[in-house]
């Protein structure tokens, strides 16, 4: 069997969710990915990838869809990872394909049997698709990335009869970081509407720069202005399961839980010791998050 990979390209690198995608896609045999724009020849370094096809077409989902669905006939599964970029395209390849998606695949059982959350995230489905393609989302954070060098794929230029939508792209704005992508990150502290205003929430900062951490917000914090939405994490945000989870000022609605619960240490700190967080929290602490974050940075630095 033979698996096709969309791969995203940002900032001329393949994103680590797309090489957990490229991981997941090896439970079937041989993997080549899709690239759409710039981008072929470090895809085509990823370790343990067969062929690159690129496409040089307008990176709309209609487009990309279009373009799949035209080449599904040489593999028996096609992937992406569970991103918002994944989640816009797979959905109407599904449809082209008149087959039924499979989506945020946490576990591969065997070429035809997944498991994947429900009931936002509380309990966890086995699923068996009897379709002839199966289309799949994947969850980056539930399968290890391959390494991003190694490779040495053979590159082939695609094209396919499809009709480019009427838009066009007119811009694309990358947040830019020095601190690690959050769905990928090893360690992430996030704050929520506890801390008040903007200004306040900017004391994660220093905190997440001591543990190389990324910083997230539950929807609560979002939805206050005190961090962009890129930053929330939860049910209808970026789903997370870093090594260490840290929860200050969130009381832990079930939407944000679905989002982090599968971090393998989750630390919380909150003022309510009946908060909800703690319910899933290895290590709790009830205080002020006013004077708990200012004794944490201390012990960082001493």
């Amino acid at each position: 069997m033979t698996s096709l990979v969309l791969v995203e390209i940002e900032n001329g690198l393949v994103k680590q969710a797309s090489r957990s995608a490229v991981m997941a896609a090896r439970a079937f045999g041989d993997v080549d990915v899709l690239v759409v724009g710039e981008g072929a020849t470090v895809a085509a370094r990823i370790e343990g990838v067969v062929r690159v096809l690129h496409a040089d077409l307008p990176p709309l989902a209609e487009t990309i869809a279009a373009l799949m669905a035209d080449h599904a006939g040489d593999y028996t599964h096609l992937l992406a990872a569970a991103t918002a970029f994944g989640k816009n395209v797979m959905p109407r390849l599904a449809g082209l394909l008149d087959v039924q998606p499979v989506t945020e695949v946490v576990r591969i059982l065997d070429a035809d049997t997944f498991v994947r959350p429900i009931y936002a995230g509380n309990a966890l489905a086995t699923v068996r698709s009897k379709d002839a393609r199966k289309v799949l989302t994947v969850r980056g954070a539930n399968f290890d990335p391959v390494p991003a060098e190694g490779g040495n794929a053979a590159v082939e230029s695609v094209s396919a009869a499809v009709e480019v939508p009427d838009a066009q792209i007119v811009g694309l704005e990358v947040t830019k970081s020095d601190r690690p992508e959050l769905e990928t990150a090893r360690v992430v502290i996030s704050g929520g509407k506890a801390f008040k205003d903007a200004e306040n929430f900017r004391m994660l900062e220093p905190i997440a720069d001591r543990l190389g951490a990324a910083i997230g917000a539950s929807r609560a914090a979002v939805d206050s202005g005190f961090a962009p939405n890129e930053m929330q994490v939860g049910q209808t945000g970026k789903i997370v399961a870093p090594e260490l989870y840290i929860a200050v000022g969130i009381a832990g609605a079930i939407q944000h839980l679905a989002g982090m619960k599968d971090s393998k240490v989750i630390a919380a700190i909150n003022v309510d010791p009946e908060a909800p967080i703690f319910s899933v929290a290895d290590y709790g602490l009830v205080g002020d998050l006013f004077e708990v974050l200012p004794q944490f940075k201390a012990a960082l630095d001493a």
